[in-house]
């Protein structure tokens, strides 16, 4: 509770978990909010020469190039690209969390081998290597979110992997070992809770990268599939229409760009304020 209340102290911090909390409360009460089946082709949805509608007071954000309401697709939107950012970045905190603590607490060959697999992984760029997987398996939303997690994990593995090493040379440790305490003991009752705000920090932040590259697979045709929407794919749906109706691409686009921007702002909020180093800088 103190914690939010110095985060809420902070303008930026504060607009961007209003924001969040909205966007979440839209997302989850999507069938009550959106006026129309986001996947309904509307019979008065388009012009007489079958262009999109502009926004009006029936449409507030027009109509796509098929005649389906926008803003019900992009209250939908935000929920695919929520979830997918929630599941994939827990997914990939999970694992790199794991890894980092066991490599950085067993070192030797077995440490050193999870993280030269690491190594591996962060030598393939993430969004070709997303690309890759994506085209490997059926593109859907759950898959979509494996993917992600799959080459999102590595940069949190290293961070812990580094957290854990100098922790673990910490005297609270060298005398929990002379006491005859068992490994799972230390990892889980003495390494794992010093590294909470790290993982914190870096579960808020993980979204915002999830996010956007769930995006940037929807847009180029990989990611989650219509005619089930998703800020991405509205974007690469839209783009041909780009000049005529504008309001196709940037209502999606700036969606995007706030959600993104939110957790970004938020998670530099949770790092000032438990991260000792940088408060004591302050």
């Amino acid at each position: 509770m103190n914690l939010l209340l110095r985060i809420l102290r902070r303008p930026s911090a504060c607009l961007s978990l209003a924001f969040i909390v909205v966007l979440v409360g839209v997302a989850v009460f999507a069938p009550w909010i959106a006026r129309f089946d986001p996947m309904l082709q509307l019979p008065d949805g388009l012009t007489v020469e079958g262009a999109p509608l502009p926004p009006d007071h029936t449409y507030w954000l027009g109509t796509d190039l098929l005649g389906r309401d926008l803003f019900s697709r992009l209250i939908y939107g935000a929920r695919t690209s929520l979830l997918i950012g929630v599941v994939a970045n827990g997914m990939a905190v999970l694992v790199g969390t794991l890894v980092g603590l066991i490599s950085g607490f067993a070192r030797g060959w077995f440490g050193s081998l999870l993280m030269r697999f690491a190594d591996l992984m962060m030598a393939f760029p993430a969004l070709l290597l997303a690309i890759t997987l994506a085209a490997v398996f059926r593109p859907g939303i759950w898959i979509v979110a494996l993917v992600i997690a799959m080459v999102n994990w590595v940069q949190i593995a290293r961070v812990i992997y580094t957290e854990t090493l100098s922790l673990s040379a910490r005297e609270f440790i060298v005398v929990e070992r002379a006491l005859g305490a068992g490994p799972m003991r230390i990892l889980f009752s003495h390494l794992l809770p010093h590294l909470v705000p790290t993982i914190l920090v870096w579960a808020t932040l993980g979204i915002s990268t999830t996010v956007l590259l769930e995006a940037t697979l929807s847009y180029l045709g990989v990611g989650v599939q219509p005619p089930m929407p998703s800020w991405g794919n509205i974007i690469f749906e839209s783009q041909t229409y780009f000049s005529t109706a504008p309001w196709l691409v940037m209502f999606p686009g700036l969606g995007i760009v706030l959600l993104s921007l939110s957790f970004n702002l938020l998670g530099d909020a949770l790092r000032d304020e438990l991260d000792p180093t940088l408060k004591e800088a302050h």
